[in-house]
């Protein structure tokens, strides 16, 4: 493990050098800077020494273009961080011509600064929400798209159903969304699957963990989300699928009525990508992509570059 992170590390800095060698002055357009995409080791390296920080990411100059009218916020899964969640669809949207935008929610005193998601799940909507303004008023937009992976896909959710979210959110993408809920035997099986990845040693007791429990189904947040089965009209709701998806199981629980759930295998159906993958999945990171633009309804992503299988 240490090891893993020693070398990690020493490439992500080679590679941020390399950048920095040849960025020029940090006044250089944005029009002309190449963000580049990361990987597993860049996540990995990000989750211990960047857990707050992407290259491009909460650029507070950043002005909407016209072609992209709306910032993007992502919201990061259960146990990890921004910095280590998105480090293949940030830059992806930044060399799109987005602004970009993310925080780490749910960090309480077991978090050690890097485990996300552990906090109550109603506070964390309501940090969203705060968020949310934030990014609309330095932006000057009157919308923002949302990304959210796991519990990423939860919080925004609840936000538009319970705190008047749906006037403020255009877009809407959850991967492996937990919005209707979960079993906390899957949330171990993330726990699992995270450490065989190398993003930690060790997590809190998932009885120390609000934000953990709050996702479990017939928990009192979940049942009081669900009361109203209605689904707020005003965003464009997607969410992406797994059938290989062992934490919210099973997989078509995340489907959302009158969104359009995408199931990965019935685009290919070679694709064994698992729940925590689907941040660094080829055809996931395409489909965000074609909604944020508002592309063509039946999109069809080229079939490879799968994430793991876990």
């Amino acid at each position: 493990m240490k090891q893993l992170l020693r070398t990690a590390a020493c490439a992500l800095a080679l590679s941020l050098g390399l950048v920095a060698a040849g960025s020029g002055t940090a006044a250089q357009a944005a029009s002309s800077t190449t963000y580049r995409e990361g990987g597993l080791a860049t996540a990995v390296t990000n989750f211990v020494v960047s857990p707050g920080y992407l290259r491009g990411v909460n650029d507070w100059g950043c002005v909407p273009s016209p072609e992209h009218p709306d910032p993007v916020i992502l919201q990061h899964a259960t146990f990890v961080n921004f910095g280590s969640n998105f480090v293949k669809l940030a830059p992806r949207l930044r060399n799109e011509g987005y602004c970009v935008y993310a925080q780490n929610y749910g960090m309480t005193l077991s978090s050690l600064g890097r485990i996300g998601g552990l906090g109550q799940v109603s506070r964390s909507v309501t940090a969203f929400g705060t968020f949310v303004d934030q990014v609309r008023t330095r932006t000057g937009a009157a919308k923002v798209d949302v990304v959210g992976h796991s519990q990423g896909g939860l919080v925004p959710y609840a936000y538009i159903k319970t705190a008047g979210g749906a006037a403020k959110i255009d877009d809407y993408v959850s991967w492996g969304g937990s919005q209707n809920g979960t079993t906390l035997n899957g949330i171990a099986t993330l726990g699992q699957s995270l450490r065989l990845l190398g993003f930690a040693e060790a997590f809190a007791s998932l009885l120390q963990a609000p934000g953990v429990t709050d996702q479990a189904r017939g928990s009192r947040f979940m049942d009081a989300l669900q009361a109203d089965p209605s689904v707020p009209a005003g965003p464009d709701y997607m969410t992406i699928q797994t059938r290989y998806d062992t934490v919210v199981t099973p997989s078509s629980t995340q489907s959302i009525p009158g969104a359009e759930n995408v199931v990965l295998q019935n685009l290919c159906a070679d694709n064994r990508v698992g729940h925590v993958g689907l941040f660094l999945d080829e055809p996931t990171l395409q489909l965000t992509v074609n909604a944020l633009n508002d592309g063509p309804e039946g999109f069809r992503p080229t079939c490879g570059g799968y994430g793991p299988a876990l």
